[in-house]
């Protein structure tokens, strides 16, 4: 875990962290401490947000019929697919 911490201080280019409020690999205490290294490096554009109610996988292994699950899959990609179109030239 101190590896991963010491290269988020080390990040220069923009980054995205998708987090899910329900995951066991990288819980949201996990991400909110990769917001608050990333966040004492205002020269790094970041987007990092945890999703609500959703678990490790959310955006791409959720039931079709599930309307919420396809909703959060569908924020995730929205803005992952903002963050390409702002960050990647």
């Amino acid at each position: 875990m101190e590896l991963i911490m010491y290269l988020l201080a080390e990040v220069k280019a923009p980054i995205a962290i998708l987090g899910a409020e329900l995951d066991q690999l990288s819980p949201p205490e996990l991400v909110k401490q990769f917001e608050e290294i990333l966040s004492s490096k205002p020269e790094v554009d970041r987007f990092v947000k945890i999703y609500p109610g959703v678990s490790h996988g959310w955006t791409v292994r959720y039931n079709v019929e599930d309307k919420k699950a396809v909703q959060s899959a569908e924020e995730a990609h929205q803005d992952m697919l903002d963050w390409f179109t702002k960050n990647v030239k």
